[in-house]
C-alpha cells in the first residue's frame, strides 16, 4: 500500500484519491477539497493550545515545573500557543469543515481537554457551541502531577460525540457506558497522542466504513482503522509527522 501523497486535483470528486493515505497540508484546506457527505466517521484530537495558559509551566517555553515536558517546543510546525479567541475560531472552522464532509448518519469523536484558566473551568463550550453534541464521553487516564492547590488533580479528558441526526452506534456498543478507563500512550515519538485502544473503541463502536483524522499525528487513528478493517484518511500539516505516521502504519500493515 502506498502512503505517499497523491496529486490532488480539486476538480476530481472521487474519494478513492484520498483513501488509505496520509496527506500533508492544512486540514481545513484539504477537507474543503473532499466530496460533501463522503466520510462516515471522524476520530481526532486537535492540539490543545496548551502553551497559552494562565497556570501551566510550559508557557514561554520555560518548562517551569515540567522542564522535561515533551510539549515545551510545541508540535512540529505548530507552537500550540495561539491567542485563545483565535484558537477557538480555528477549531470551530475545523469542525465546520468536518461537518460538511460527514455523511448524514456520521459522527465526530472529538477528543479535548478541560482545564482551569484564571481560577475558572475552561470546558471548551466555546468551541462546540452550536454543533450537535449528543454526548460527552469521559476518557479516564492514569493520574499525573498537579502543583496547583486550587483544584484537584485532573485525571480525565473528554470526547465530544458530535453526531448527525441519523447516526446510530453499532449493535450492543451502547452498553459499554460513557466512562472509558484507558491508560495513556507510552513510547510514542509524537509529543501528545491518544492511545490506540481509545481510537479503536471509537471506531469499533460504529458501523463506519471510512474514518478520517484531520490531525493524524503519529498515525494512531489509521492503525486502529486498519485493525478494524475500515478504510481511512489521515491529514497533518507537519511533513515530519506525516512521515512518522506512514512509517508506523507501514510497519503495522
Amino acid at each position: 500500500m502506498n502512503f505517499k501523497d497523491p496529486i490532488i486535483d480539486s476538480s476530481e470528486f472521487s474519494l478513492a484519491l484520498w483513501l488509505d493515505r496520509v496527506h500533508q497540508g492544512d486540514c481545513i484546506e484539504l477537507m474543503d477539497q473532499m466530496p460533501a457527505e463522503s466520510i462516515d466517521l471522524i476520530v481526532t484530537s486537535p492540539p490543545y493550545n496548551i502553551k497559552n495558559s494562565t497556570g501551566n509551566g510550559l508557557k514561554n517555553g520555560s518548562g517551569g515545573k515540567w522542564p522535561q515536558a515533551e510539549l515545551i517546543r510545541g508540535y512540529a510546525d505548530h507552537d500550540d500557543a495561539m491567542p485563545h479567541e483565535e484558537y477557538v475560531a480555528w477549531q470551530r472552522n475545523c469542525l465546520q469543515a468536518m461537518m460538511r464532509i460527514l455523511c448524514e448518519d456520521g459522527a465526530i469523536f472529538y477528543n479535548h481537554k478541560w482545564r482551569v484558566q484564571g481560577g475558572l473551568l475552561q470546558d471548551r463550550a466555546d468551541i462546540v457551541a452550536g454543533f450537535p453534541v449528543r454526548q460527552i464521553i469521559i476518557w479516564q487516564r492514569n493520574g499525573g502531577i498537579n502543583f496547583n492547590p486550587g483544584y484537584f488533580l485532573p485525571t480525565y479528558e473528554v470526547i465530544y460525540l458530535i453526531a448527525k441526526p441519523k447516526f446510530r452506534l453499532a449493535a450492543k456498543a451502547n452498553a459499554q457506558g460513557d466512562v472509558w478507563r484507558i491508560p495513556q500512550e507510552s513510547k510514542n515519538p509524537h509529543p501528545a497522542t491518544f492511545p490506540l485502544a481509545l481510537a479503536q473503541r471509537c471506531i469499533d463502536s460504529t458501523k463506519a466504513k471510512t474514518v478520517l483524522d484531520p490531525f493524524i499525528g503519529s498515525g494512531t487513528t489509521a492503525i486502529a482503522a486498519e485493525k478494524s478493517g475500515r478504510q481511512w484518511i489521515g491529514i497533518d500539516i507537519s511533513a515530519a509527522y506525516c512521515e512518522l505516521a506512514r512509517e508506523r502504519i507501514g510497519s503495522f500493515v
